[in-house]
């Protein structure tokens, strides 16, 4: 689990004291909510001896072991509680799984997915499943990250970086006159630094940053816009120069701007909750930002709130449960259409690890892909930023507490060639009425490899809306069927699929019910009446046409099996009239099997002549030709419509 958050970094996220304290909280409680995770252990201890500790108190105390670095006796008490209470939040279900990939590696986490899917929801599962695959897949060489540490480092905090024209602005918990000391970590309160970039992507030349209003407490994580020419960062909630505290004695972190002329404002402040790494998108005028806002997925969650010019005007908007996972994201980062962002989520590398994922038309987020062993490590990375850099493809910075660094977090640039991240194929659409914006909910959408095997399938919902994630493939079958629709296969080469890439694929169904009527008794498929000339059997334009559209009916049907009738009227010999429709029958079977009708759809041909009259117009009957050519009909009969709907 990742102690950035709460201990290097000194952002603290409290998920207890407020909705989980008890009544009546014992010291060791307290202890724990005051992050006194040693003496909090051994007072439980003393009250194990007097009572058996509640369930919220084994949690309490897993989590203080796993704080203070005893990470097997927090997993074993962990995994006591999930089996004495299986309702475990996702959030400790979560820290629990990253123990567990620690001491038993990925083979130990996916045996307990296994033993207990109805533990995780299924975009968890999915994005498991999805990375983990991923994980097997060859990553190309360029998109392999060339990692250096830079100058500015020092040994304390430094981290979150972000661009501020050709320097870079980044916090730090370095030693300050004008700053106090923080007590939980005994650095420095955080302040912003800048410093400048070399050719080379070293940055070096630090000093404080002041381009923001001065403030004895906690200034971290900025973001500049050079649109609005703001400087986005958080805050120690405070009020005249003293710190600002809620009802349960916490004082909490605040997100706000400062502009040109150092004035400042807060945007996201509550005195309960902590708000971090905010991110300002200038193309959407949207402030992104990491909370433990309650309704959450896990941790802390990514969420957005609407802006102009970067003052609030709507209330926070949760990315979704395939961003937001059980365990904390936080340091949310848009680059053309992807959003990279840290997450401790359980199938990672360990601890906080950068993912990405491409965000569609109509805010579809891919599923989040982790950016791989050359940038990832078992330690922390976050705050992550990339931009262009010429000839030398892309360039940007993030942070880590790996071990070859030189403080608590060192920040350390990269270079890529081309857009990093394992490539990964995403179809997404919606399933239509043919030639419309129906939308057919219900629909099997399938993906098949390119010797067939299946590799996924997603039902379409209720919008007819579909999305469909795999590992790159140098060819698919997209397939798509739903009872009495048509069945959709359509195959593709690596050339068409990447020109889909950011487009949508929608998928064309017709209805069954749309192509076929009843007509004497029996069910038929829809085709505009036609006529042969006067005692010939000679296929004419008119009559290709409509037989043009049974060839479309089976190869969108291929399941149905037809039979061929035609019927003359009265006028000529009953014998002759026999022979002419069975021969007419023929000829429409040849030419529908000659334009690529299977013969098993078509089971027998069968010539009425004059048998079945209609109306009154049968031999000797005077009758006007209108009233004779309502006999002359030829039908295509579907003989198994019943069987199969």
């Amino acid at each position: 689990m990742k102690k950035k958050l709460i201990i290097t970094v000194a952002l603290s996220i409290s998920f207890g004291y407020n909705s989980l304290a008890q009544d009546r909280p014992s010291r060791a409680d307290m202890l724990f909510y005051e992050y006194a995770y040693s003496e909090a252990i051994e007072e439980y201890k003393k009250e194990t001896v007097r009572a058996p500790l509640k369930l919220l108190q084994i949690r309490n105390l897993a989590e203080a072991y796993e704080k203070t670095g005893n990470e097997e006796e927090a997993l074993n008490l962990y995994q006591d509680l999930f089996q004495r209470d299986s309702n475990l939040t996702q959030y400790h279900l979560n820290r629990m799984l990253n123990l567990l990939l620690r001491a038993r590696g990925t083979e130990g986490v996916v045996k307990f997915m296994n033993e207990h899917p109805d533990a995780f929801s299924e975009e968890v599962m999915e994005n498991a499943a999805f990375n983990y695959e991923l994980a097997n897949q060859p990553v190309e060489e360029d998109s392999k990250f060339q990692v250096f540490a830079i100058e500015a480092n020092s040994s304390k905090a430094d981290f979150a970086p972000t661009f501020y024209g050709d320097e870079i602005l980044f916090t730090s918990s370095r030693n300050q006159e004008s700053k106090e000391t923080y007590s939980p970590t005994g650095d420095a309160y955080m302040d912003i630094f800048i410093g400048k970039v070399q050719v080379n992507g070293d940055v070096s030349e630090v000093k404080p940053f002041d381009g923001t209003q001065d403030s004895r407490f906690h200034e971290a994580t900025p973001f500049y816009s050079e649109v609005i020419d703001q400087v986005f960062y958080i805050r120690s909630n405070e009020r005249n120069g003293r710190l600002s505290f809620d009802q349960n004695g916490k004082n909490a972190l605040a997100i706000g701007v400062s502009d040109a002329n150092q004035g400042f404002r807060f945007l996201l402040r509550d005195l309960s909750t902590s708000f971090y790494y905010p991110f300002f998108d200038d193309s959407s005028q949207r402030l992104y930002f990491a909370a433990n806002l309650e309704g959450g997925y896990g941790g802390t969650d990514l969420y957005y709130v609407h802006t102009n010019n970067g003052q609030i005007m709507s209330a926070p908007v949760n990315l979704g449960p395939r961003i937001n996972t059980p365990g904390n994201e936080i340091s949310p980062y848009i680059s053309g259409n992807s959003i990279y962002f840290a997450s401790d989520i359980f199938y990672g590398f360990g601890g906080m690890d950068v993912y990405k994922s491409d965000i569609s038309p109509g805010e579809f987020y891919s599923i989040p892909i982790n950016l791989g062993p050359s940038l990832n490590t078992e330690k922390d990375e976050f705050g992550f930023i990339i931009r262009s850099a010429d000839e030398a493809g892309l360039m940007g910075y993030y942070s880590s507490n790996r071990e070859d660094g030189k403080g608590k977090d060192d920040i350390y640039g990269f270079r890529v060639k081309k857009k990093p991240g394992p490539k990964s194929l995403v179809l997404k659409g919606r399933v239509v009425m043919l030639d419309s914006d129906v939308g057919i909910p219900g629909a099997i959408v399938r993906l098949q490899g390119e010797n067939g095997e299946l590799l996924k399938e997603v039902t379409s919902d209720e919008s007819g809306a579909y999305q469909i994630e795999v590992p790159w493939q140098k060819e698919i079958t997209l397939g798509c069927d739903k009872l009495k629709y048509s069945l959709f296969r359509r195959i593709y080469n690596e050339k068409s699929l990447e020109e889909f890439e950011g487009r949508d694929v929608n998928i064309g169904l017709v209805f069954l019910e749309d192509i076929v009527e009843e007509r004497e008794d029996q069910t038929v498929l829809k085709l505009k009446k036609f006529w042969f000339d006067r005692g010939r059997t000679d296929l004419t334009a008119e009559i290709e046409t409509e037989l043009d559209k049974v060839v479309e009916a089976i190869k969108m049907f291929p399941e149905l099996q037809l039979r061929i009738e035609a019927h003359t009227d009265s006028r000529g010999g009953s014998a002759a009239n026999f022979k002419l429709s069975q021969e007419r029958a023929d000829v429409i079977k040849q030419y529908l099997l000659s334009n690529g009708v299977p013969p098993t759809n078509i089971l027998y041909t069968i010539g009425y002549g004059e048998d079945k009259i209609l109306n009154s117009c049968t031999n000797g009957v005077y009758c006007l030709d209108v009233l004779h050519k309502k006999n002359e009909r030829h039908l295509i009969v579907i003989l198994n419509y019943n069987l199969l709907y």
